[in-house]
């Protein structure tokens, strides 16, 4: 089993994240790029104490940066999930 510090890497507050924590109860996770759905559930349920009922994972591309040169760039690539809690449970963002 991994360390659940090492599958969550942090806890996204964007204004998506935040209307989907206030009206569905999901929260949005950057995690490691080689976590799976069970890592990422056992992880949340470890580090705040409630109970995943569903666990949804995306993969987003890095994006081309150009420079101020003709050279190109990419940003990092990163593993997303958006956890799905318990009714009545929920994640303290402050």
């Amino acid at each position: 089993m991994k360390d659940a510090y090492s599958v969550i890497k942090k806890l996204l507050l964007t204004e998506k994240g935040t209307r989907l924590g206030e009206t569905e109860n999901k929260y949005l996770f950057n995690v490691a790029a080689d976590a799976n759905k069970l890592d990422i559930k056992r992880a949340v349920e470890q580090l705040f104490g409630v109970k995943v009922m569903n666990v949804n994972t995306m993969n987003r591309k890095g994006k081309k940066k150009r420079e101020r040169t003709r050279n190109f760039g990419m940003t990092a690539a990163v593993h997303r999930a958006v956890v799905t809690l318990k009714e009545g449970d929920k994640i303290d963002l402050t």
